[in-house]
């Protein structure tokens, strides 16, 4: 295919233009994919604001994209014209210490969509031969939306942080934080079989957005005290996990206190460079045995998890696609995520 497209390209902080380029071509070991939706994640707005010194620009925006091959190079087995596909969007190597444990998300050397290769801010896409060779496009069942097929890569993350909790059947979860990732943590806690899920959020209307979803308790740590809370509601015991989606110091070092002995506290929330550092008091965590784990990206498996959630039914996947709009659109994506209006904004070319 010769011809022209419509793409969002980031050149620079406060540098983010709508033009017309050409499609990208599709060599014999890729794939191209026509994009139908391609959501708008925190790092795209904090690319905006800030910059992202990962992207190497000029280049196309969007890793949380979906569409249906359009083209299929002459070496590549496994996919047809018509198939829809999602990604782990963060291409692993294959080849490093962390890829050969299975921890692709780990890889010494990722080269994510949008950042080293072009993104699916776009009317087209190709998929290259790294990811294609690694597993990390994941075919979509029929009859799924593209606006909810497009949040597969956002599910996927808190997948991975549930597998990471050890999450079980009858946990009490708290969930610290409930922007777009806070809820959508919560929810698939719900989905892993949580009898209690606790949500915390000191803005108001975040926590209202949270009534519709139908958690257990919603608690503003701002006018309650969040760790009693969490002991009245266990017995004194305190949660088996506590996961932290709010990118703030205070709820990461506090989150040890409320999690029972040998509970889980995991900073899903990444802190800002320069801002990182905690205090903890390690007694909680010695002589509680609290374990303490991270949660960053996610792989091909934890993004197949997440199709088959979407694609089930039970995962609210409207509510938490809150606003559909088109490419030319994007700022007033980052408004709504600014006003704290939307939880994910899904731009359609």
């Amino acid at each position: 295919m010769t011809g022209t497209m419509k793409a969002i390209v980031y050149y620079a902080p406060g540098d983010i233009r709508l033009e017309t380029i050409p499609v990208p071509s599709c060599g014999d070991d890729e794939i191209r994919v026509k994009v139908d939706a391609c959501a708008v994640c925190g790092t795209d707005l904090k690319s905006q604001l800030h910059g992202n010194p990962r992207i190497e620009a000029p280049n196309v925006m969007g890793h949380e994209f979906t569409g249906l091959v359009e083209k299929v190079g002459s070496k590549v087995e496994g996919f047809s014209t018509g198939d829809r596909i999602v990604m782990a969007t963060s291409i692993s190597c294959g080849e490093c210490y962390y890829c050969k444990q299975g921890w692709t998300n780990l890889c010494a050397d990722l080269a994510p969509m949008g950042f080293s290769y072009p993104g699916g801010m776009a009317e087209y896409v190709t998929i290259p031969e790294r990811a294609l060779r690694n597993g990390h496009a994941v075919k979509v069942p029929e009859g799924v939306k593209p606006e909810h097929a497009a949040l597969a890569e956002p599910v996927s993350c808190t997948v991975n942080c549930a597998h990471n909790c050890n999450l079980q059947r009858a946990d009490t979860v708290v969930v610290i934080g409930a922007g777009p990732m806070g809820i959508m943590n919560a929810c698939i806690a719900r989905e892993f079989g949580a009898a209690k899920i606790i949500v915390a959020e000191i803005n108001d209307a975040r926590l209202n957005q949270c009534e519709a979803f139908g958690f257990d308790l919603l608690v503003n740590p701002a006018e309650a005290d969040l760790l009693q809370v969490v002991r009245d509601e266990t017995g004194g015991i305190g949660a088996d996990v506590v996961i932290v989606a709010a990118p703030a110091a205070q709820p990461q070092e506090q989150a040890p206190a409320m999690v029972r002995k040998r509970g889980t506290v995991c900073l899903f929330a990444s802190l800002p460079v320069g801002r990182s550092m905690l205090s903890l008091d390690s007694r909680v965590v010695h002589y509680g045995e609290v374990r303490i784990v991270g949660t960053s990206d996610s792989t091909p498996d934890h993004v197949a998890r997440a199709v088959e959630l979407i694609a089930g039914g039970s995962l609210p996947v409207d509510r938490l696609a809150s606003h559909i709009l088109g490419l030319d659109e994007l700022p007033r994506a980052y408004e709504l995520m600014q006003s704290g209006e939307s939880l994910r904004v899904v731009l359609k070319p």
